[in-house]
């Protein structure tokens, strides 16, 4: 009979650990469950892996802010450098999903399977997802298949690199997808299937590396608009912020207050990167980059394009070598 693996199972809140008063109630719920609950809901899980479990938090994904995101990795860090450890599972709200895994993503050393899982509905709810999503998880995190993957997501069948991942709808228990990638494989016959695998840098080939990194630099993304206040960058730069993502038109287009405001707050020190409002397509390389010293994210996301930028500016990368990983990661 083959040995069971051990995977570490990280408990961080969310939806997954969420209650209402109401099965049939969908918002307004509050966290009240930790790990050791949400596997009682499990069926069988206990088969497939030991799991050793780890409440580091218990909280809405919206309140996982850049101290948190630190923590998170470095225990994963310590968790996973042990050789008696095989993979870990790791709870999350689905608000800032996106971020943490990229973080991670981009952070983690390791090749051992890390896969991150999430819920659209509380535990309380009828019909809830939590309980397959995390049984899923926890078969992916037990493939071989997903050694070397970076960190992975699994929600709704559906196996994402963290690289790629993104909400796409506000209730749905299909509201994620990897625009411009797809999912890596998926959860079929109740077995993981994996069809592609993302080929850039992330983990062990990452050059980002917060082992020892007790805090990250202020990041800020604007929204950009007709109308947009150049003041505001200003008063961004003067309240201490590094780095700002504008999440402008289009292909990155910025508006004539947007850039103002990127050349104000370049004066003042602050690096700004160009994304866009668009949830998919590419913010390609500008003549505005050069004029106004801005950088593009290229396939980033604006709230992604503030995560890389924050480890960039943490590991004091020069302006060029910035660009060079927006077009690298």
């Amino acid at each position: 009979m083959p040995i069971r693996p051990k995977l570490v199972l990280v408990g961080t809140g969310g939806t997954i650990a969420a209650t209402t008063q109401s099965n049939t109630g969908l918002t307004d719920y509050d966290i009240t469950q930790g790990v050791h609950t949400l596997l009682q809901a499990v069926p069988g899980i206990n088969e497939l892996a030991d799991l050793e479990c780890h409440q580091l938090f218990n909280v809405d994904s919206r309140a996982m802010g850049s101290l948190m995101l630190l923590e998170l990795s470095h225990k994963l860090n310590e968790l996973l450098a042990r050789p008696d450890i095989n993979g870990a599972v790791i709870t999350h709200g689905t608000d800032t999903l996106e971020e943490s895994a990229f973080f991670l993503h981009l952070t983690l050393k390791t090749d051992k399977p890390v896969v991150m899982v999430a819920a659209m509905r509380p535990a309380s709810a009828l019909s809830a997802d939590g309980p397959l999503n995390l049984y899923q998880a926890v078969q992916v995190a037990c493939s071989s298949l997903a050694q070397d993957q970076g960190v992975l997501v699994l929600l709704n069948d559906q196996i994402h690199s963290a690289r790629f991942l993104s909400k796409q709808h506000t209730t749905q228990t299909s509201a994620f997808d990897s625009p411009d990638a797809g999912p890596l494989g998926l959860v079929a016959g109740g077995q993981p299937r994996f069809m592609m695998r993302t080929l850039l840098p992330h983990t062990h080939s990452s050059l980002f590396d917060v082992r020892s990194q007790h805090n990250l630099p202020k990041v800020q993304v604007f929204y950009d608009h007709p109308d947009t206040l150049a003041e505001l960058y200003r008063h961004a730069a003067q309240s201490g912020v590094q780095g700002i993502v504008v999440a402008a038109t289009g292909n990155g287009s910025l508006t004539p207050g947007a850039l103002e405001g990127v050349s104000r707050a370049h004066r003042l020190g602050v690096v700004c990167v160009r994304a866009s409002r668009i949830h998919a397509g590419p913010v390609t390389d500008s003549a505005y980059d050069e004029d106004h010293h801005t950088i593009a994210a290229h396939y980033l996301p604006a709230q992604k394009a503030r995560i890389l930028l924050m480890l960039c500016l943490a590991a004091q990368l020069e302006h060029d070598e910035i660009a060079a990983a927006f077009r690298d990661y």
